[in-house]
This record gives C-alpha cells, structure tokens and sequence, in this order.
C-alpha cells in the first residue's frame, strides 16, 4: 500500500533541512523523485513544500515564467514568451505566488526596524474609478486600488503592504501588520500629510488614557487614545500651486523636535525628515510592473490576482535582484569570466541587507526554498494579519 506523501508530525526529524532530517533518495514515483526518511521510514517527495511540488511542466520553463511575471509582463505576454496557454500562466502565476508569500512571511519575522516610511502607490483594477458604470460602483474591488506600503529605508526593503482602498481601515490594517513582524525598539515613522497614519499609529502603539476634569463637578471626559512616549512621527508637508510642489516643510505630530533632530543625528540613511526612499522604491516598482504603469492595458482584472503578482514581485525583488545602493566594495578585486575587469563590488539584496540570506538566491532557489515545518506551523498565528487573497477579496 503506498503511503501519502505527508510529513509525519510525530518524527523525530520533522522540520528540519534535508541534509540534517535523516532523509535519503529513494527513487522516484510517477516521475517524482522520493526520499526516505531513516527514522520513521516513511516516503516523501524530494519537492514537497515548495512550488515545483506537483508540477507538470518542465522546472525551467516554470522558472522563465515566474521571472516574466516577476518583472511585470502580462499574463498574454508571458503566454507569448514561453510559448504556452495563458490559463497555464495563470495557474503557475498562482502557485509561484504561494510559495514566494510564505518565503517572505517565513523571513518577515523580529524585523529590527529604526525608521519606517510609509505611503501609498495608486494603482486600479479592472477600471479606472472615474470610468466605472453605476452599476459596477457596487463592487467594492474595481476601481481605485492604492498599494499601502512600509517601507525600511536602511535596508531598502517592504516590511508590508496592504492592497485596497485609501481608507482609514486599510491605514489600520498596515501598521497591524508592521507591529506583527517588528520587534523593540519602536520605529521612527515619517509619511506625507495623509491623516490617516496619525489614527493608524496611535490605534497600533498608542495606548488609553484618561483625561483630567476641568473643574470639580461634572461627568469625566472619555477616555483617548495617547502616544507611547518612544512613539516618534514625523510627517513632510507639501504645498503645491498649479499642479506643482512649490515648499516642503516639516511637522511633528508624535514626540518632541529635540527628540526626532537626535534621531536624525544618529540615523544613517537621513538627516531630514522626508519620505524619498519609499517614493523611490514606488517608482521601481512602477518601472518594473505593467500592472502599476497609469497608461497600462496589462491592469489586473481581479483584486487577488493584483495581491498575488504583488506577493511575486515582492519576493523576487527582496531575495533575487541586487541594490545597487547596497553593494559593497570587496577588499581585494576579484576575477571574472573571459577578459573582463576585475569585479570591485559584492552584489547585496535587500534581503542580504536585512539579515534574512546571506548570498543573492536564483529564482530556482526561490521556488524551491522550502521552509521548515516549525516555521510554517508558526505562520498560522499571522494568519489574522496577512490572510490569503483568496480569503479576502472574493471574486465577482
């Protein structure tokens, strides 16, 4: 009787690596290749927990595909480029986008964060909000779709996102989701003059006070919310005429000014309150995905299938593409390939930068990371914050 290719729970092995799990080839089954464990005894697949598992393509052409989309080319266009069916595209779009979501959560954990910007990148699905149909204004999906992201400018790396509308909940909903994968100390925190990060902040690191009577008689006033006292908020205030910036000023709302100009002192990325880290990172992203261009027919048709290429793209940027702004200067020159200049610099990723990896990853190794079974047991508990596309935006 052939056994299910599940993990037993019950081993004394379960959740580690291969190399150090007991685990040894043994064959293959239907063309997939096996291993067995030496402890329990029971079989495995060799791709289990990773994207490849279950997959009836060739690993390559797979791999080509998630880098199309990873870059931001259609589903058509990707179809195109590996000579397939779209709705092939599509199901590799979804698997890929799985797996690179728990990567990303599996890392996304005791993030030691200083300074965090935050801001939004307006996007659309299915419509542009001025061109919806009464109708079609009922569906609270198309329209108007604004990435919320957070951004850690030290190590040029997304520490969450939210995809929906520029409401107050969805403020909410990204700070929820800072607080998850963030540890002490708290964050110092510069955004535009959107109100919302204000409420946001104050509902994720504020906490309940009560206010003094003003006099003897009379009822209390109710209780607010207040900041922490190491809670620091900054925000860059923009005055425009005609269309165009014409002053930047400062504002802090949380914190003293002394306290934020002795951040600034120490910081080693600004001396100024801004926000141009996490407006440069939106225009890479607008530079590298179709999906995020204003003039674009390569929009996404769906709310979860935007979140699903956004899980992708994120994935690939942090783990597989170096920043040329992090790369360091090797102490001797190394030799390359042919008749080349020595290379003088090592490639670092933002990942790299953050701790996460220590070496930039192929999306090979991306797709066939598989993540140890303690650790995936673990992300159960963020399922609250981050939940699946599929879970949430419910297709119309």
């Amino acid at each position: 009787m052939n056994r299910k290719p599940e993990p037993n729970r019950s081993c004394s092995y379960y959740g580690l690596p291969f190399g150090q799990g007991g685990l040894v080839k043994n064959g293959s089954s239907h063309g997939t290749k096996q291993a067995l464990c030496q402890a329990c005894g029971r079989r495995i697949a060799v791709t289990y927990a990773t994207a490849y598992f279950g997959l009836e393509a060739e690993p390559a052409q797979f791999a080509l595909a998630v880098r199309a989309l990873a870059e931001g080319n259609s589903i058509h266009a990707t179809a195109r480029i590996v000579q397939n069916d779209k709705d092939t595209v599509c199901a590799w779009l979804n698997r890929a986008a799985r797996q690179c979501r728990l990567v990303v959560l599996a890392h996304w954990q005791h993030l030691h964060v200083t300074e965090c910007q935050v801001d939004e990148l307006w996007s659309f699905v299915h419509t542009k909000e001025s061109h919806l149909l009464t109708a079609k204004l009922l569906c609270e999906s198309y329209g108007d779709a604004w990435v919320w992201v957070a951004f850690a400018p030290a190590w040029r790396l997304v520490v969450a996102f939210v995809v929906g509308k520029r409401t107050q909940e969805n403020a909410h909903r990204l700070l929820r989701r800072v607080v998850a994968v963030t540890d002490a100390p708290m964050p110092f925190f510069t955004s535009d003059q959107l109100p919302a990060y204000a409420e946001a902040l104050l509902a994720a690191y504020g906490q309940w006070s009560q206010p003094e009577r003003q006099g003897k008689r009379g009822r209390y006033p109710a209780p607010r919310r207040m900041p922490l006292p190491n809670l620091f908020y900054a925000q860059v205030v923009k005055r425009r005429a005609r269309g165009r910036v014409v002053e930047v000023t400062h504002k802090v709302v949380f914190g003293e000014v002394q306290q934020v100009e002795a951040l600034l002192a120490t910081s080693a990325t600004s001396t100024t309150i801004n926000t141009s880290f996490v407006e440069r990172d939106n225009l890479s992203w607008r530079e590298h995905n179709r999906r995020l261009t204003r003039k674009t027919i390569a929009f996404s048709k769906e709310l979860p299938w935007w979140e699903k290429q956004l899980w992708l793209a994120l994935a690939s940027y942090h783990f597989c593409l170096p920043h040329h702004s992090l790369r360091q200067r090797l102490p001797a020159p190394e030799p390359t390939r042919g008749s080349g200049s020595p290379r003088q610099w090592r490639p670092v990723t933002p990942a790299m930068a953050a701790g996460m990896t220590d070496r930039v990853w192929t999306t090979a190794e991306l797709l066939g990371y598989r993540i140890p079974a303690t650790v995936l047991d673990k992300l159960t508990d963020l399922e609250h914050v981050f939940p699946d596309p599929d879970s949430v935006h419910h297709v119309n």
